[in-house]
This record gives C-alpha cells, structure tokens and sequence, in this order.
C-alpha cells in the first residue's frame, strides 16, 4: 500500500570535539565498515545505522513494518534481555570516542547504551558470538533526538564492534571516531603503496580552516570523490597568506609520486599548490605542526586546475619522510590527495 510522504528533514550535524574532528570514522562503510548482525531490526535494518549521511526523517513515509526510520531499530521487547548488534570496522584501529546519534528517534530511543570490542580475523557471526568481548564503553544513559558523544579511554587496536541498547529502540547514526593502525605491516619494500590513504594508517594531523562542513579526513578516503562535498574545502581567504593540511603517513616511506585531485571543485579549486614533508621523531601533533613551516619542500608550487586529476614525479629526493604539509594558494577545495611510494621498515 502506498503512503504520501512529506518533505525530508535532516539531522543536523555534531558540534565535534577536538578528539572527534581529529580522528577518522572507523565505522564508516567507504573504508569497508559492515553490520554484521542484530538480535533484532525489525522497524529499521541495521545497516542504515553505518550510513555515512545525516539521518533524515520522512513524514508520513511507512514500510510494511510501519514507519521508516532512518537508522538501527528494533520492536519493543516483551522479555527479559536487551538487543544488540555486531559491527566490522572498516579498518582496524584505536578508538578515541563515538557518536550515538539518535536524531529523529524521539519516543523510541533506547534508554542506555553499551560498546564492547574485540579482535577477530573473521566476520563469521556465530564465531563472533562466541568472541571474547572486552567493555570500552560502559553502560551510559541516552536522551531522544541527539548526538551522544562519548570519549572511550581505552587505548588499545580493535577490529569489531558489540553495540548493546537497553532494552530496545532505536540509533539512527553510529560514528567511531579513531586513529587507523597498520595496513602496510605487509607491505613489500618495492610494492609502491598510497602511504597516506585511510585504509593504509594515514591521518590528517592538522588544518587551519574546513569550512563547509568539510573534513581533511575526506582527502584520504578510498576512490575518487563523490561530489564537492567529499573532499576539504576552506573558507574564502580574505587575508594575506595560504590554507595548509599537516598528514601523517601511515608507516615512514620514501615518496615517488603525488596525485592532487580537484575533482567536483570548479569555481573554488586552489589555484596552486606545494608540498613540505619530513621525518619526525618524538614530541606531538601540535610540535610537528609548528615545525611544519620550515620542512624542506618535496614539491614546489605547481599550478592547479578545476575538475582534474594532477600528477606530479619531478620531487626532491628527501628520503624517507612520516609527515607531509600540503600548502595550497590561496585557499580552496581538494578531493583527493595521495602520496605514493615505498615503505622504509
């Protein structure tokens, strides 16, 4: 049977914290996140949960099941127990915090949630189940219609995810916010590899502007961009000076080839760019971006144009490097930004 729907309305998104715009959604589906799994979701598959996007709330929108909802949710519990479900990372990492969004769920929430982690080489889910499951977030008290953001102090690298609700209800949005580890342990010192890519242990250090609701992370994502707001735009520079990203390379490498991409970026792609890089050694992120002004240069400016996949070979022979600091001039958009070259174990 057909329902009439009315206008969509989107979630607004969180006010990060620095732990949490400083790290990478693990959860995220692009890197290869999954929901492996849920005791029940009967109102709204569990999958919708890992969705990249806001949350979005369609009036008088119904499924067979009655209304859609836009995230993770099950029926109202009858017994003892609560639901739960199994996630995959997208990439295995250290987790420094989650997003518990339950935006547009307002008389179905869950009342309490709880995180537990593990290390696991499958997905199967009855191995799973039978998984050793450690706590990394303790039973924490929800509220309807918001964004939880909640720290995780434990320090250690995970790989899936138990995500327990009390006893029932609904998530529209699950984010967890981390730094990837590994990805080029097996990595051969002649494979040429994309040192900075997500998936690799690559991570923005550093930013001095992401307006738009942008975010250096988005440079460092697997494919091409989807459109101009998959990648790291700035503001409109209406001062001396240039905008500038400070990355971390997944393992310490010797670079051999860069690729800037400004693709979907048209009337606001930078109209030039260079590239310092360097070896650091001990202190923080905050040192090294302090540093990052006086790097050598890998790659000196070097014109940009719209909508294009640029590729630069002629580079300084630095050696092996950890971090990179991407200027660009004036100010702009970047879809992708990869560094390829060879690992130096």
């Amino acid at each position: 049977m057909a329902h009439a729907t009315g206008p969509t309305i989107i979630a607004p998104a969180a006010e990060l914290p620095d732990w949490a715009r400083r790290s990478v959604d693990l959860a995220n589906p692009r890197l290869g996140a999954q929901a492996l799994y849920a005791s029940d979701d009967f109102f709204a598959e569990v999958s919708r949960m890992l969705n990249p996007e806001p949350a979005q709330f369609v009036p008088g929108k119904f499924d067979e099941n009655g209304k859609w909802m836009d995230g993770w949710e099950s029926r109202r519990k009858r017994v003892a127990g609560h639901d739960w479900a199994l996630v995959k990372l997208g990439v295995k990492g250290v987790i420094r915090g989650f997003d518990v969004d339950t935006s547009h769920f307002t008389g179905n929430y869950p009342p309490a949630v709880s995180i537990e982690a593990t290390v696991s080489a499958t997905d199967d889910v009855e191995a799973l189940k039978a998984a050793a499951w450690t706590e990394i977030l303790p039973a924490t008290a929800l509220g309807p219609n918001s964004h939880h953001l909640l720290e995780c102090a434990n320090g250690e690298v995970w790989t899936h995810l138990r995500v327990n609700i009390y006893p029932d209800g609904g998530i529209a949005r699950l984010r967890v916010y981390g730094q990837p580890v590994g990805g080029l342990e097996s990595a051969g010192p002649d494979q040429l590899v994309d040192l900075v890519a997500l998936e690799n242990g690559g991570r923005p250090v550093a930013w001095n502007d992401a307006s738009f609701g942008s975010s250096a992370s988005n440079m460092l994502l697997p494919g091409r961009g989807l459109n101009m707001g998959d990648g790291w735009e700035t503001r409109r520079r209406r001062e001396p000076g240039n905008d500038w990203c400070v990355v971390q390379l997944g393992a310490p490498g010797i670079i051999e080839k860069i690729e800037v991409d400004t693709a979907f970026y048209k009337g606001n792609y930078p109209d030039a760019c260079s590239l310092q890089a360097a070896f650091v050694s001990g202190g923080t992120d905050q040192s090294a971006t302090t540093q990052s002004m006086f790097w050598p240069v890998l790659l000196p400016e070097q014109k940009l144009s719209m909508d294009a996949l640029h590729t630069f070979t002629d580079l300084a022979k630095l050696g092996p490097v950890t971090h990179v600091r991407l200027n660009i001039f004036p100010d702009g958009g970047v879809s992708r930004l990869r560094l390829w070259g060879r690992v130096v174990k």
